[in-house]
């Protein structure tokens, strides 16, 4: 099918109201007046594209731009979020043809890297975005948590303060945090708009949200974590933790001992980091249940400038041959070189020691997903004995990445 019939441009600030309704309508969402303003404080229309059907939008993908701290630096990233297709436009190609605009505007712009949380993860991965971290649900049976006896809570304490209120505090520690964790991303004024936005009609069965702040003895606060307490509808009663920063040991060990003392709660729900300590703090691990799941996608726009821009944790030296269907650009041989800050990644004519997609160097720019890993599922081929477990190497980082804003990255 084709789009010829519908037109893809910048949505105007009239149009906004009924472009954001229908975005929200293919997520089965209602919004209200004050969801519309909060959301069109945050969004660019400058950076939106809109598919209308003569004056109905009927498709929409927005950028919010966002500072990513990627291995060893902080980068400029194209932050992907409202991206739908009314369901009465389905099939036609509206998606496709966003999509393909947006990538080629950025490119245009020298825009290198772009990122999303998809709703559906089958959608992105044909237009060259791969999984670049994945994050666990824990839900954690507060019953059966006992710390280990020498684990080390500090002299802190922990207090509650109203989320509003304590805003400049959260935003100092968050900073603080996203500058050395990769993965994490800047908030801007909006975005903490959006993090803290909580009318009574969007709680559902939970209670407002709520803030723990940890302090030490001098008076230093050294971590916090925003949480809610949740009626499930299996009849049992949970905290639901939305995040937690710390910055030492005691002060993490100690927000998670304020937790797992709440009464009348049985379970603690939380999307974690894979390789989050929680478990290693505890007796016993298994009251800690986890599922896996992908969460941030990233699509490298401009391959060379993307694998330039961050650094890599072993001297590296080889030639990858890339392919991409969406970004033709991207196409071809380039020479990736890395010795500390020294990097660079220029096209050459040398033999390949590695093939792959666009969307595989995606999905290890994090130094998360396991190039070696993709090998094993048919995804990269090496070329050229020994290069793929160098390149490994070189790619992964100390942790796991990790972003701790949920589905909404890049809102907040």
């Amino acid at each position: 099918m084709t789009t010829d019939p519908y037109s893809l441009r910048p949505v105007t600030d009239t149009e906004f109201a009924p472009w954001c309704r229908m975005i929200a309508d293919t997520y089965g969402q209602d919004l209200t007046d004050a969801d519309l303003a909060i959301k069109r404080a945050a969004t660019d229309l400058d950076r939106t594209i809109g598919a209308f059907d003569g004056p109905t939008p009927v498709g929409g993908v927005s950028i919010y731009p966002r500072e990513l701290t990627v291995p060893g630096a902080e980068i400029s990233t194209a932050g992907i979020a409202f991206v739908a297709v009314a369901p009465t436009h389905r099939r036609r190609g509206i998606l496709t043809a966003m999509m393909r605009r947006q990538l080629a505007e950025l490119h245009e712009h020298g825009e290198s890297v772009a990122a999303l949380r998809p709703a559906e993860a089958g959608i992105y991965g044909r237009y060259g975005y791969g999984p670049a971290s994945r994050g666990v649900m824990l839900r954690l049976d507060k019953r059966a948590m006992a710390f280990r006896a020498d684990v080390d809570f500090g002299g802190g304490a922990i207090a509650l303060a109203d989320p509003v209120e304590a805003r400049s505090t959260l935003t100092k520690l968050y900073d603080r945090r996203r500058h050395s964790t990769v993965g994490w991303s800047d908030r801007d004024e909006a975005a903490w708009d959006l993090r803290l936005f909580d009318p009574p009609e969007r709680r559902g069965d939970a209670t407002a949200l709520r803030v723990a702040v940890h302090t030490e003895p001098g008076g230093e606060v050294t971590g916090y974590a925003l949480y809610r307490r949740v009626g499930n509808p299996d009849g049992s009663r949970a905290v639901r933790l939305q995040e937690l920063v710390a910055f030492s040991l005691p002060a993490y060990a100690s927000l998670w001992r304020f937790f797992a003392g709440f009464d009348l709660t049985d379970w603690i729900e939380y999307e974690a980091a894979v390789d989050e300590p929680l478990p290693h703090l505890l007796v016993d691990p298994r009251p800690a249940r986890a599922d896996t799941m992908d969460r941030l996608w990233v699509r490298l726009v401009d391959v060379d400038k993307a694998l330039a821009s961050r650094r890599y944790s072993a001297p590296l030296e080889t030639v990858l041959e890339v392919e991409d269907a969406v970004c033709p650009w991207n196409t071809g041989r380039f020479r990736l070189l890395a010795d500390g800050d020294d990097v660079s990644c220029e096209p050459t004519a040398a033999p390949a020691e590695l093939r792959l997609s666009a969307a595989e160097l995606g999905a290890a720019y994090l130094g998360g997903t396991s190039l070696t890993s993709l090998a094993a599922a048919g995804l990269v081929e090496e070329l050229s004995p020994g290069a793929l477990g160098r390149a490994d190497a070189a790619f992964r980082g100390h942790r796991e990445p990790f972003y701790p804003g949920g589905w909404a990255f890049p809102l907040y």
